[in-house]
């Protein structure tokens, strides 16, 4: 089956289109594909003429529900990566630097978020995050990442902003202990936030652009 087929399929399952119908409009699944509306209500066809999905076209939002032949494609996908997996602990991705907006650094940089840190994985993270793009082929191994459990590192509520549920996953670029954090509620991105005791771009001599490789823990 073509992956961009089974990469929207898996996007509707992690929605709940494996057990029930789930609202969703062409709209949201463009913003979880990262594509436009247009693009997104062409590939829910595309996915209805494979017989991969199935909706029902209510009086007020369509709702999508993947069929047994589509479940049946996304467990060969599945044996497929289990197969790659199931004999090792870490998954590597491969990216380049980018410049990041300074909110990880923000972020990590709180009392709360340090402390647990420090506590789950052994060291206290610099007050900034390494960005890296992830290349589009290895996209699916992020989404692994995504989908193991990792360290937790609990919200909180300050000064009547709310911070959320962190996952943290051990890493290492280059022998350097670091992890990378990923928002429970994370939205589909292609960049991850590393962080680490060190400044990496400086410890590593990084700059954007630079191309490096992020051993994941899993």
């Amino acid at each position: 089956m073509d992956s961009k087929f089974t990469f929207a399929l898996r996007k509707i399952a992690m929605l709940g289109g494996l057990e029930d119908y789930v609202a969703l409009s062409s709209r949201e699944l463009g913003d979880t594909l990262d594509m436009s509306q247009q693009s997104a209500s062409k590939r829910i066809l595309e996915l209805l003429d494979d017989n991969l999905i199935t909706r029902d076209l209510g009086a007020r939002r369509q709702r999508i529900k993947i069929t047994p032949k589509g479940v049946e494609e996304l467990k060969v996908e599945y044996y497929e990566y289990k197969k790659i997996f199931e004999l090792a602990d870490q998954v590597v991705l491969h990216g380049a630097i980018t410049e990041g907006m300074g909110e990880g650094g923000y972020y990590i940089c709180q009392p709360r978020y340090m402390e647990q840190i420090e506590a789950a994985l052994g060291f206290r993270p610099f007050e900034g995050t390494l960005n890296v793009i992830v290349d589009k082929e290895d996209m699916p191994k992020l989404e692994i990442v995504r989908g193991s459990t990792g360290h937790r590192i609990s919200g909180f509520i300050q000064d009547g902003r709310s911070f959320g549920n962190v996952i943290a996953h051990p890493a290492k670029i280059h022998n350097v202990e670091c992890a990378i954090v990923i928002p429970e509620r994370s939205h589909y991105s292609n960049v991850i936030e590393i962080i680490c005791q060190y400044h990496l771009r400086r410890t590593l001599k990084l700059d954007n652009g630079d191309r490096i490789d992020v051993k994941i823990k899993i």
